[in-house]
Parts: structure tokens; C-alpha cells; sequence
């Protein structure tokens, strides 16, 4: 992807996706007070995000969690399958583990909690677009240690509560959270609890680390 040249300079392209007109208008005006960031679309939801997000190519995506309909868990996932050239950074009012770790195991290169400090937000999207992952400060628990340092691998698999291992399998067998939850009589928040503890015991950094090991464990004979 190739960013719009502004006096020789590449501006650093982003789309905003928060359910609430006021804070989009905020934060527009934010980022383009910081320098060589261009706002270049808004969505309200999990749905629109994705279809601007094919229409404009930004290099950043902002996303809100909390939204009507779909969640931005939802959109997150979805955008890393169908736009993955665009970033992900998660800026929410949630602040808790799991919601970080969730994030973190879908793709999201960012976790950012809404009362940040607006210098806060600029690293955290110069972080993404380099390629780098960067967590609130606020968020940067002891608990988030075993997710962001573990050893990834195969070789903790058989250390998993069964009913983990069981959505590890389906995990690899393609099926999705809603299917897995149907499957095993469970609810979606429950399945996505238990792949969250699955990242942190394997070590993956993200949904496709954990994708890969599935696969794997489910293609042996």
C-alpha cells in the first residue's frame, strides 16, 4: 500500500470506527492536528468499518469495541481476513485482561483506553504502522505476562482442560466461534473466554499463530 505524498511526505492514512458522531468528530480533529495523519474515512459499525475499510485502504484502523450489532471483536476479526494490510488499534473504554488479550489474539497491533492522553493515541498508531504492537500503559498488567512472553508452540497443548482442547480441534477444523459455542452447548462470551486462556498457555501473539497450531493438531492422523 502505497500512502498519498503531502510536500514529499507519506501521510500515515487512518479510518475512525466509533458508534458515537461526537467522539468521531473528536478524534478527527485530533489526529489531524498530529503531523503527516490523514483521516481518510469514519464508520459507526462493525459493518460499515469493514466496507470503508475495503473502500479507502487505510494504513490504521481505529476501532472502537462496545458498538450496536456486531462488536468490534466481530469487525477486528473480520479485517484482518478481508483487509490485512490495514492495521488494527483498539480504542476502548475497557481496560480488563481479557478484553486486551481478546484484542490482541484476533490481530489488533494497538490497545488504547479511551482517557489516554492524546500523545498516548499518536504512539500507539506510529507503533502500528511500523509494526510494532503497543498497550496502554493502563493496561500492561501482570496478568498480560504469560500471553505477551510465553513460548509458542505444540508442546503445552496436553497441559489444556479438555474442553479447551476441544475448541482448539474445532478452531482447526475451520469452525467458527458461533459454531463452536452451538456445537458444544456453550455460550460465544464462554468460547471466547476459553481461546483467550488458549493463546495465553501456547504463548500466541496473535489469531493467526493460533490458527497455524490448530491446523496442525487437527490435520495429524
Amino acid at each position: 500500500m502505497v500512502a498519498r505524498q503531502a510536500e514529499g511526505v507519506a501521510l500515515l492514512r487512518v479510518l475512525i470506527c466509533d458508534d458515537h458522531t461526537l467522539v468521531r468528530a473528536g478524534l478527527r480533529r485530533l489526529l489531524e492536528s498530529f503531523a503527516d495523519i490523514e483521516v481518510v474515512a469514519e464508520a459507526s459499525n462493525a459493518d460499515e468499518a469493514v466496507l470503508r475499510t475495503r473502500e479507502s485502504l487505510p494504513h490504521i484502523v481505529l476501532l472502537d469495541l462496545s458498538m450496536p450489532g456486531r462488536s468490534g471483536f466481530d469487525a477486528l476479526a473480520e479485517l484482518r481476513t478481508t483487509c490485512p494490510e490495514s492495521a488494527v488499534v483498539i480504542m476502548s473504554m475497557h481496560d480488563d485482561a481479557l478484553h486486551v488479550r481478546e484484542a490482541l489474539a484476533r490481530g489488533a497491533m494497538g490497545f488504547v483506553v479511551k482517557e489516554a492522553a492524546p500523545a498516548e493515541l499518536e504512539i500507539a498508531l506510529r507503533a502500528a504502522a511500523a509494526g510494532r504492537t503497543y498497550l496502554s500503559p493502563h493496561v500492561q498488567a501482570p496478568q498480560l505476562q504469560g500471553f505477551r512472553n510465553g513460548a509458542r508452540g505444540e508442546g503445552n497443548v496436553d497441559a489444556l482442560p479438555r474442553r479447551q482442547r476441544e475448541i482448539l480441534d474445532a478452531i482447526g477444523a475451520g469452525r467458527t466461534t458461533k459454531q463452536i459455542a452451538g456445537d458444544l452447548g456453550i455460550s460465544v462470551k464462554t468460547v471466547e473466554t476459553h481461546r483467550a486462556r488458549i493463546m495465553e498457555a501456547l504463548g500466541c501473539r496473535n489469531a493467526g499463530e493460533l490458527l497455524r497450531i490448530a491446523m496442525r493438531l487437527h490435520d495429524r492422523p
